[in-house]
């Protein structure tokens, strides 16, 4: 099939060499501008312009797609199908109607619930146990398009959020394959969502990241992991200045100690009381102008006397 595919970042991948994969005729991949990273502020692309460029895949970088040039651009590749996978900016609805097939997204939740942007973090974050994939036609409104195709997974009780993106990545591009495999033959399904059930699931912020010790042990971890890879959660109990969490354990030890207070720390990590009365134990962090590093790592050059 002729398929325009529009993504940016990892997660977006995985769909795209799924349908090199299969053999499938990349008529363009359209993806965000480069942009500066880094102390040097070098311009650098997309995972998914460097995974097309190394496929020879052409590749575009419209800054926007709402205009007559980049109209021009998607009807002259004549896509019979665009895909999307993360792509970053919603797409006109003259663009969604240029293929005959449609437009389809990659979408990593369980439609209607967690719309929007963020919903990988924002399942961890709210603790749920289950997610998923859903393959949708594209609508005007965000992610309210009638579903294809749905594929769900569990969220391990100590996975992050980078952890299951990656997961989910690999479990949307098999999704979209048979999806795709369907349309060909005309037997995708179509699904209408159920709009009254619909959550939505927004950017991220730094406002989210500070941790408020008063809440309980599996809430603070479920904020620790839903963060990663960014903002990350943070805290200044343990050093005065804020630090940044990257792993901790719900240990199952009970405490009479007030929330935030430091109950143990050495080589299995850092203890600390939550507002359920349960122990929560930091394993990795980073330090103000620091690195990444293991708590006990942490604790030979500042070790915390109790």
């Amino acid at each position: 099939m002729r398929i325009l595919f529009m993504g940016t970042p990892e997660f977006a991948v995985a769909s795209l060499r799924r349908l090199v994969e299969d053999g499938h005729d990349i008529c363009g991949v359209l993806t965000q501008p480069d942009k500066p990273k880094n102390r040097g502020h070098k311009l650098m692309p997309t995972p998914v312009k460097e995974y097309a460029l190394a496929k020879n895949l052409v590749v575009y970088q419209p800054v926007s797609l709402r205009n007559e040039e980049s109209l021009a651009l998607v009807r002259s590749m004549e896509p019979e199908l665009i895909v999307v996978a993360a792509y970053g900016k919603l797409l006109p609805e003259e663009i969604l109607n240029v293929p005959p097939l449609g437009s389809i997204n990659v979408h990593s939740s369980l439609l209607p619930k967690y719309r929007g942007a963020a919903p990988i973090n924002w399942a961890v974050l709210n603790g749920e146990t289950e997610t998923g994939v859903s393959i949708m036609y594209m609508a005007k409104e965000l992610d309210a398009g009638d579903v294809i195709l749905q594929r769900s997974t569990p969220i391990g009780e100590t996975e992050d959020a980078q952890a299951l993106t990656a997961r989910l990545a690999e479990l949307g591009a098999a999704a979209l394959s048979e999806t795709v495999a369907a349309l060909a033959k005309g037997t995708a399904s179509r699904t209408p969502q159920d709009h009254d059930k619909h959550t939505y699931a927004p950017m991220l912020s730094r406002e989210l990241s500070s941790v408020d010790w008063t809440r309980s042990a599996h809430e603070i971890s479920c904020q620790v992991r839903g963060l990663l890879p960014w903002p990350c959660a943070t805290t200044d109990i343990v050093s005065g200045e804020e630090m940044k969490l990257y792993a901790v354990l719900e240990t199952g030890e009970g405490t009479g100690e007030p929330p935030g207070t430091i109950v143990a720390a050495g080589k299995r990590g850092i203890d600390l009381a939550c507002g359920d009365g349960k122990v929560l134990r930091v394993t990795e962090l980073q330090a103000k102008g620091g690195k990444r590093m293991s708590a006990a790592a942490y604790l030979l050059g500042h070790p915390i006397q109790r």
